[in-house]
């Protein structure tokens, strides 16, 4: 399976669907399985059209930590304000409803990522550092390639590698073997998950993320980082910022980087993306700045 070519015909997150016996294992993830309830409201507002920044508000109140956690992220050098910004009413008014909400959902989703280490090679935290590496990247890509969903980037980011987690927590012998493996013989990653698991992470993670309800945006490029090209044209924008992202911070070897080290970046997939690679160079000098900026702000409580 080649992760960049195009596909000879499009395709939705439907043909992610996992086989019956890997479904009902999904079904039966303990620790992970369970949306966070605050993250699980947060969903229902950025997917519902009537919401209003009073509904954000008054979710965002009842968690003490997640409202400092936002004014934090409002208030860092992501946005580069003027000011400083004190209350989560006056966030909105600055920054808009839909980037708050987003804000708000990464902040939140950040606690599901305390993953062990996938083997003896990396960390605990790494996959946690890969992740919020490519939310950074994905934002900057979004943001250079003119997207109107810059802060879904950082999310769609943030999510893109859940069927990690799914995996480490069913088969977390068969996982470290694929990464053992990878590491002896440099291959396709998720090429080694599909012999070994049955299927690959971007499935796993779509799995989830469908029974947790996750916008369709973020099912996407949970789904298909790997292959933006199976995608139908107009879905494919946003999930090549995430695939570039993804490609670039293995390349970089930022955190748990096995699963697109060997992905290439072409010109095709930098076109859906709205980048040349002058400016992709220019994103990817400045990244180890970034991330080590989101580290801070979205790390431990």
């Amino acid at each position: 399976m080649s992760p960049i070519t195009s596909a000879p015909a499009a395709a939705t997150p439907a043909a992610k669907v996992l086989p019956p016996e890997l479904q009902k294992m999904v079904a039966r993830v303990t620790e992970i399985s369970s949306l966070p309830e605050i993250t699980t409201r947060i969903v229902q507002v950025v997917e519902d059209p009537r919401a209003t920044a009073r509904d954000m508000h008054d979710i965002v109140r009842s968690d003490p930590a997640l409202a400092a956690k936002i004014l934090k992220v409002v208030n860092s050098a992501f946005y580069g304000l003027p000011a400083q910004i004190a209350s989560l009413e006056r966030a909105i008014v600055m920054l808009g409803l839909s980037a708050v909400k987003n804000i708000a959902l990464a902040a939140s989703l950040s606690r599901i990522f305390r993953a062990e280490a996938i083997c003896e090679e990396f960390a605990a935290r790494d996959l946690w550092r890969h992740c919020i590496a490519v939310a950074v990247a994905a934002r900057a890509i979004a943001d250079a390639g003119r997207s109107p969903h810059v802060d879904e980037a950082f999310v769609a980011g943030l999510v893109h590698d859940l069927g990690l987690l799914v995996a480490q927590q069913l088969f977390p012998a068969k996982l470290r073997e694929v990464a053992n493996t990878y590491l002896r013989n440099p291959q396709n990653f998720c090429a080694l998950e599909m012999q070994a698991l049955g299927a690959d992470h971007q499935a796993l993670g779509y799995a989830l993320a469908a029974r947790w309800k996750f916008p369709p945006g973020l099912c996407h490029a949970i789904a298909y980082h790997h292959e933006p090209g199976c995608l139908q044209t107009e879905l494919r924008s946003s999930v090549a910022a995430v695939s570039v992202a993804d490609s670039v911070c293995c390349q970089m070897r930022c955190g748990f980087w096995l699963t697109a080290a060997l992905q290439p970046v072409s010109e095709e997939i930098l076109g859906w993306a709205g980048l040349t690679q002058s400016t992709l160079d220019s994103i990817v000098a400045s990244l180890p700045e970034r991330v080590e900026e989101a580290e801070r702000i979205f790390g431990e409580e």
